[in-house]
């Protein structure tokens, strides 16, 4: 916002005088605040600091120590520079011991060898002071005045960022609490080297303070969150020449421009606001999800961006085996559902449990519904090997999921009971919050067979199966409306083939609704812990209790990757606290890994010997790998 001393330096007023920098040359982008013109030996009292001092050292010691306590005094209030016209008290030059005091303290000291009158130079630098605070009120407005649109309009997190780095010109990331990329715009630098080892380059930024400057780093820092609940943050690259002031600057980030400082803030603002707006909607990783994946089957985006956003949420698809999946629902409005928001919320309930069921079989996939009644998957697999393995591990958890969501099949005219994660999948939204009593009195003697992807059939206290289900078709076969489609595409060696996979398996998943046949049926206990962190992974509060008990540990790593005491952690808690088998899982020697158990405990201040902190601390690795994996 203001000029620095070079600047004021080449401002013709300044260049009639001849001016001459006689000390302190690496301090001339020193901002300058002001100018002030001074004949007395102790104006450093009544001086702020940014300051440029005009002088014709009339007044100025006559002594040499006199002279060195008038540059200390000036240095310490943190002037911008010392201007001597020459003339009236020094002709030839200004005296040596003022030269060198003002070089050992970096002080710019300026010699104009030609007379000058001050109020010219002070009126052109305060015009140009006053000129650039215009400039910098007109750039807040249009920041303002620009989010503020953007909330109105409901713009998406992308956009949002896209405009922050439109208007800062400095690359924007927003990351969640476990430092994953939920959205970046590069400010035409290279997004790859923005990117590349991303969740160990942001632990090791740290500021202090809600919105504040990272120096060592170069990143500008703002939480994002509303109403008491953090769930991210927003990073502006500012690389800041020159010396960065002490966090005991008045500006609220310290070493940032004020206009950064506010479009960050106001950035983080709109973010909050939308997510408010949307709060019933999808979380915002599985919106990325989705924007890939439709940009995969639509063209929208080059395919080597999708790669890296991808990568970037934690999703490799360079270099791997890729497999389209689409899981639908047989019938598009099964009896009962009304409406087009009982679809949407059976179909968000689709989409969660295909997560789960991704998560469950351990595979890599980019996820999200793709239309009103399909959810598709991107599975990335190791090698063409994997695929059929992959493709029935994949099945099989899905079909565990939905079964553990269902209840028994109620008698006639009876809605089923609410599911044990709080959804019925086969039940229209309007109709969740109905009691459970009214299926359970109804099912009375009745014990419950579950049958394929969450079809159940009630039997018979005596034993007897019960009749078919009333489409005529056999619920051990799968085959009701309330029954699921999985259909996958030929596997496929690039992303750049993934569509052909993706638009082969819809498709399929398409024909395959006229088909009565189903995929077998597997049954497989209730979903465990692992599957309900995964549940609850867009949740804030899940990733703040991560980095509450992790992240310590988690920033320890990222400045000693070689150690890892994460993976140490991890094989001492599979191992059920037992440190001789720990110590083998880990492959370490039984005093290496007793002295990095130690470690652990120093660094995460906690006992580990402890049952109940070990217990909390193995939820936290879970809900980590759930938080980290799609």
């Amino acid at each position: 916002m203001f000029p620095t001393v070079r600047e004021v330096l080449a401002l013709d007023p300044v260049r009639h005088g001849a001016p001459r920098v006689v000390a302190g040359d690496e301090g001339l982008d020193r901002p300058v605040r002001w100018v002030h013109v001074a004949e007395v030996p102790d104006i450093a009292t009544l001086l702020g600091g940014g300051e440029l001092v005009l002088t014709t050292g009339i007044g100025l010691p006559g002594d040499d120590a006199g002279l060195r306590a008038f540059i200390g005094d000036l240095a310490d209030v943190g002037v911008s520079g010392l201007v001597v016209e020459l003339g009236r008290r020094y002709v030839s030059g200004v005296p040596r011991v003022m030269a060198a005091a003002a070089e050992r303290r970096g002080l710019p000291l300026v010699e104009l060898r030609r007379a000058t009158p001050f109020v010219r130079i002070t009126e052109a630098v305060h015009a140009l002071i006053v000129d650039a605070q215009l400039t910098e009120l007109r750039a807040t407005e249009e920041i303002h005045q620009r989010f503020n649109d953007l909330s109105v309009e409901g713009a998406d997190a992308a956009e949002v960022i896209r405009q922050a780095a439109e208007l800062s010109g400095c690359p924007v990331v927003l990351e969640n609490l476990s430092r994953q990329v939920l959205g970046y715009d590069p400010a035409g630098e290279s997004a790859e080297l923005l990117l590349d080892g991303w969740e160990q380059h942001s632990r090791r930024i740290r500021p202090a303070g809600r919105t504040a400057y990272d120096a060592d780093s170069g990143w500008l820092v703002t939480t994002v969150g509303a109403r008491g609940q953090d769930w991210g943050r927003l990073l502006l690259r500012w690389p800041a020449s020159g010396d960065v002031p002490s966090a005991r600057a008045v500006e609220p980030a310290a070493g940032s421009p004020t206009r950064l400082t506010i479009l960050i803030e106001r950035a983080a603002s709109t973010l909050a606001l939308g997510r408010l707006i949307r709060r019933d909607a999808e979380g915002l990783e599985r919106q990325i999800h989705r924007t890939l994946l439709t940009a995969l089957l639509d063209h929208s985006r080059p395919v080597d961006e999708v790669g890296l956003r991808a990568k970037a949420l934690g999703v490799v698809l360079d270099r791997r085996h890729l497999v389209g999946v689409m899981v639908r629902h047989r019938a598009d409005d099964p009896a009962g559902e009304v409406g087009p928001e009982a679809g949407q919320a059976r179909l968000r309930d689709l989409s969660e449990a295909v997560g789960q069921a991704l998560r469950e079989a351990k595979l890599t996939a980019l996820t999200s519904a793709v239309d009103d009644h399909s959810v598709g998957a991107l599975l990335a697999l190791p090698d063409p090997a994997a695929e059929d393995r992959a493709l029935s591990a994949f099945a099989s958890a899905l079909r565990r999921v939905r079964l553990d969501a269902g209840t028994g099949r109620p008698a006639p005219g009876v809605e089923p009971a609410r599911a044990a994660s709080g959804v019925d999948v086969s039940r229209p939204a309007a109709d969740v919050s109905r009691s459970a009593s009214d299926a359970s009195r109804a099912a009375v003697g009745a014990d419950p067979a579950r049958t394929g992807f969450g079809v159940d059939a009630s039997r018979a206290a005596s034993g007897v199966e019960s009749a078919r289900s009333g489409v005529g078709v056999d619920p051990f076969r799968g085959a009701s409306p309330g029954a699921v489609i999985v259909a996958a595409g030929s596997g496929v060696g690039t992303l750049r083939e993934a569509r052909r996979s993706l638009v082969e398996a819809r498709q399929i998943a398409e024909a395959a609704r006229r088909d009565r046949r189903d995929l077998p049926i597997f049954r497989l206990p209730h979903v465990g812990l692992a599957g309900l962190l995964h549940l609850l992974r867009d949740e804030p509060r899940l990733q703040t209790f991560v980095e509450r008990e992790l992240g310590a540990l988690l920033e320890y790593d990222a400045r000693h990757p070689r150690e890892q005491l994460l993976d140490t952690l991890r094989a001492y808690l599979e191992q059920g606290r037992n440190k001789s088998a720990g110590a083998a899982a880990a492959h370490l020697s039984r005093p290496a890994f007793y002295e990095r158990l130690a470690r652990i405990a120093r660094i995460l201040d906690v006992d580990l010997d402890s049952v109940e902190a070990s217990l909390s601390l193995h939820v936290a690795l879970l809900a980590l790998e759930a938080v980290r994996t799609p």
